[in-house]
C-alpha cells in the first residue's frame, strides 16, 4: 500500500493505542468499580466507556454502531449498564481514568509543550472529521465538549479519529455485503488474527460456523477457512475504502503538520505499546493487514 491510503493507515496505527489504552488501564477499572460496574471482566465497563457518547443507548443502537459484537453479548450489558451509572457520569469518569492513565504512563510530560502541540494538531484533524456518519460513534464523540488539559484533548481527538474511521469501516463492510460475523470470519481468514481472538466478540461456534459456510458458498473462503483469492481481493477493497473514508481529517493538517504529529506521538506510542496493557494480538489486525 502506497500514497495517501498508506499515510492514513499509518496515522490510524499511531492513534489507536493512545485511545484503546482506556479499555485496559488499571485506573479505568478503578473508576468503573467506583461507579458500581462489575470489573471481574472488562466488558461491562467497555460497553459503558465506548457507548456513553451516544447517551442512554439501547442494545440495538450499540449492536449497529459497534458492529462486530454478537447481539446476545450486547444484551447482557446494554441498557443494563445505564442503571449502574448514567452516561454523563460515565463520560466524566472516563476522562478521570484517561488523566490518571496518561499521567502514569507519561509523567510530567503531559504538562509540556510537546503534548500541547500534539493535542492542537490532533484536535484540528479531529474537528475535520465532524460531522461524520450520522448516528455513528465518530459523530457522537465529536459532539462532546473538549476538555481543557492538552493530554485529555489528545485522547479525545484520538477517540474521534478512530471512531470516525470505524464508522467508515462499517460502511465499507456492509457495502461489501458482509454482515457482522462474516466481517470477522473474513478478517480472520486473511490472517489478521487467529479465530480464537475474535471469540471475544461473543459469537457462538454455531454462528461462526454458519458464517464460514456462507462465505465458502460465495467463493470467499476455502475449505480450510482461509481466504480464497476472491476473499482476499474483497478484504483489500474494504480496507482501501476504509482508508479513503478516513482520509479527510488528515488532509486538514497537510503533510508537514502530519509528519510533525508523527514525530510528536512516536515516543508516547512506544510507551503505550511497551506498557504491556494492550493485547499483543487484537481484533483490529494492526500490524498485519
Amino acid at each position: 500500500m502506497t500514497g495517501e491510503p498508506a499515510r492514513v493507515r499509518q496515522m490510524w496505527h499511531l492513534v489507536e493505542p493512545l485511545h484503546a489504552v482506556l479499555y485496559y488501564a488499571p485506573a479505568a477499572f478503578e473508576e468503573a468499580a467506583a461507579l458500581g460496574y462489575d470489573t471481574e471482566e472488562r466488558w461491562a465497563s467497555y460497553f459503558a466507556w465506548r457507548a456513553a457518547p451516544l447517551g442512554a443507548a439501547g442494545a440495538d443502537e450499540v449492536v449497529r454502531t459497534f458492529h462486530s459484537f454478537a447481539p446476545g453479548m450486547v444484551d447482557r450489558h446494554v441498557p443494563a449498564g445505564w442503571a449502574v451509572a448514567d452516561p454523563d457520569a460515565v463520560l466524566a469518569a472516563r476522562l478521570r481514568a484517561v488523566d490518571l492513565t496518561y499521567r502514569a504512563l507519561f509523567g510530567d510530560r503531559v504538562e509540556g509543550a510537546g503534548f500541547a502541540e500534539a493535542a492542537a494538531l490532533a484536535r484540528r484533524a479531529a474537528e475535520a472529521a465532524a460531522p461524520g456518519v450520522p448516528g455513528g460513534l465518530g459523530a457522537a464523540n465529536s459532539a462532546l465538549p473538549w476538555p481543557d488539559a492538552p493530554h485529555l484533548t489528545l485522547w479525545q481527538a484520538a477517540t474521534i479519529l478512530r471512531e470516525h474511521r470505524g464508522d467508515g469501516h462499517i460502511a465499507a463492510l456492509t457495502g461489501a455485503g458482509l454482515d457482522p460475523v462474516e466481517s470477522l470470519v473474513s478478517f480472520a481468514a486473511v490472517g489478521a488474527a487467529a479465530p480464537e481472538v475474535f471469540a471475544s466478540r461473543g459469537w457462538s461456534a454455531e454462528e461462526w460456523g454458519a458464517a464460514r459456510r456462507r462465505l465458502q458458498e460465495c467463493g470467499l473462503l476455502a475449505a480450510d477457512g482461509t481466504a480464497t483469492d476472491a476473499g482476499r481481493e474483497l478484504r483489500a477493497k474494504v480496507e482501501l475504502r476504509t482508508d479513503e473514508e478516513a482520509a479527510a481529517p488528515w488532509r486538514a493538517l497537510g503533510e508537514p503538520e502530519r509528519e510533525r504529529l508523527v514525530q510528536l506521538l512516536g515516543e508516547p506510542w512506544l510507551e503505550v505499546i511497551g506498557s504491556g496493557m494492550l493485547p499483543s494480538e487484537n481484533t483490529l489486525g494492526i500490524g498485519k493487514v
